[in-house]
């Protein structure tokens, strides 16, 4: 009977979790606030909000319940940019990252050489599976998780709704124009999120005190052996939208086609 008790615990230590994750979060505008944009162009950000995108914040949830779950060890946040980037990292190290990393550059990124610094990360770091969210708010490109998989010839999962962990694979659901498709991922593997799959926990008050006291590992893109190279496109000009007229309401369909026929504009 000792000896199958010794043998159970060597079978339980070696089935712990030891899969890490890696999660890109990016440091954003609030989405609740209004942007203004300048009389010479551009967006004032001078006293606006900045928060985590809040698809990364949900890529970041996901894997801090595969933590919790038992299904991963290390959740290792990272994000790209100037000096403010730390706040946003130092969200995700309050809401339970282990370690945060902070890839320090000044230049305006185009996706693919955000996709080439994640790359140099990943395969430095050596994670099982990384994790964004399926865009950013600010740009809405939604093209760095898909050229990071192929930069790193790992397969993908986007838009993705599910997720689970079963072994060596992920099994991801995601929604496609003719409904749900489930795809098996051999890990390692790329991982997209779309607002269903969960909703983000509140970081309190003493994990945010705890946060400010973690190291921030900094490096910066010739660290990783990436070159800045200028945007393939330009930005000509910013404007807000054209406001909207406000409708009018008629009382009954006599009225609406007489509309419809003298006013130009309403056709």
């Amino acid at each position: 009977m000792i000896f199958k008790a010794r043998l159970v615990i060597i079978v339980l230590f070696f089935g712990e979790a030891v899969m890490k994750i890696l999660v890109a979060v990016k440091h954003v505008v609030d989405p609740n606030i209004k942007i203004q944009v300048k009389a010479a162009g551009g967006v004032d950000t001078t006293h606006l909000k900045m928060v985590m995108n809040p698809f990364d914040e949900i890529a970041l949830e996901e894997a801090i319940r595969l933590k919790e779950q038992k299904k991963a060890q290390e959740v290792v946040a990272v994000s790209i940019g100037g000096p403010l980037v730390q706040e946003t990292l130092r969200h995700a190290l309050a809401l339970g990252a282990d370690r945060a990393i902070f890839i320090h550059t000044d230049f305006l990124l185009s996706p693919l050489v955000v996709a080439k610094l994640l790359c140099a990360l990943s395969k430095q770091e050596q994670p099982h599976l990384v994790m964004l969210g399926k865009q950013a708010i600010d740009s809405d490109n939604n093209q760095v998780g898909q050229m990071l998989a192929a930069l790193l010839a790992w397969p993908q999962g986007t838009f993705i709704s599910k997720l689970v962990v079963e072994g060596e694979e992920v099994k991801v659901t995601r929604e496609i124009d003719g409904g749900l498709e489930t795809l098996a991922l051999r890990l390692p593997a790329v991982i997209t999120t779309d607002l269903r799959l969960n909703t983000p926990r509140y970081v309190t008050l003493p994990n945010i005190v705890k946060a400010k006291q973690k190291p921030l590992a900094t490096l910066t893109p010739a660290e990783l052996g990436v070159e800045i190279t200028a945007p393939r496109y330009q930005t000509l000009k910013i404007m807000p939208p054209v406001l909207r007229q406000g409708g009018i309401k008629v009382r009954s369909a006599k009225e609406l086609i007489e509309k419809l026929k003298t006013e130009a504009r309403v056709l």
